[in-house]
């Protein structure tokens, strides 16, 4: 039963031609240790789902998407994240543009190995014309109203990143963003999570912890350790977004992005990309964000 991995096991799962989905919500709680592992593969042709933040825009300047399914990409205090409008202006890759509450939908369809979910959301905007595949279903009821059918978004793999973990799979996060990390997990075959810190299965033994565990422990494959393994996004309570990396990553879209692969990923494991960051203790002195 025990599940502890390595951060490069969780990379190491993640295939070419898989769709990947991707916890975390814009530039918070994103499984950054992973991303970066995975940029150093041979891996391409992914189908992506997230709530995108710098996760989104590594990959795609990295040329790993073939296909993203996305309700924004987005790092909070960078409104559109530049890797990924710099790959989107150029086409780099297919795209199922739509609402957040649509995305959810898809996720707890797949969850509940449903084909669909219906729904009111998408009518009075431009959600149908820009994805044609989405279709529409008549209620079998007296009503008779027209609904969008927001089709199972089925996941392979699913990477989230976590306050707590046992060796059991267990999990806690104790930040106020758990979003849909859940229905992330419960989408996939398959899902790993990255945490802060590993933990004894009696850290869990208080009550009211369990309202911070959303994600059953049986849905999870692999738990690897990775403090700080978020950065540059935060992970509440215990870091904030590292505002300063994280626009000289954005700028790096406009020319550098070799540059910023040399220095933060190529050839650095987790430890050494935190020194190259200024190390924990300056990762701990970051800000958390104010919403």
């Amino acid at each position: 039963m025990d599940k502890t991995c390595a951060i490069t096991d969780i990379a190491g799962a993640i295939e070419s031609g898989m769709t990947l989905g991707i916890g975390g919500w814009g530039g918070r709680r994103k499984p950054m240790a992973v991303i970066r592992e995975l940029l150093k593969t041979d891996v391409k042709e992914l189908t992506v789902i997230s709530y995108g933040g710098p996760d989104v825009g590594m990959l795609a300047s990295a040329g790993k998407i073939a296909k993203l399914v996305f309700g924004f990409v987005s790092m909070d205090l960078v409104p559109l994240e530049a890797h990924f409008r710099a790959a989107r202006q150029a086409g780099a890759f297919e795209v199922m543009e739509i609402d957040e509450g649509m995305l959810q939908l898809g996720l707890k369809a797949a969850a509940s190995r449903l084909p669909f979910l219906p729904t009111r959301v998408g009518f009075g905007s431009d959600v149908l014309t820009a994805n044609p595949e989405i279709k529409t279903i008549t209620s079998p009821y007296a009503d008779g109203e027209t609904l969008v059918a927001m089709p199972a978004l089925p996941i392979d793999v699913t990477v989230c990143h976590v306050n707590e973990a046992d060796a059991l799979g267990n999990s806690r996060i104790s930040g106020p963003d758990p979003f849909f990390d859940e229905w992330l997990c419960r989408a996939a075959d398959q899902a790993f999570l990255t945490a802060e810190a590993l933990v004894d299965t009696d850290a869990f033994n208080d009550p009211l912890t369990a309202l911070q565990m959303p994600i059953e422990r049986s849905l999870v494959r692999g738990v690897a350790v990775a403090p700080w393994g978020a950065h540059p996004t935060s992970c509440g309570p215990k870091y904030g977004m590292d505002v300063e990396h994280l626009r000289a990553y954005s700028a790096a879209a406009k020319g550098g992005w070799t540059d910023y692969l040399e220095r933060y990923v190529l050839d650095k494991d987790l430890p050494a990309y935190l020194m190259e960051v200024g190390g924990p203790e300056a990762v701990c002195a970051l800000p958390l964000p104010v919403f």
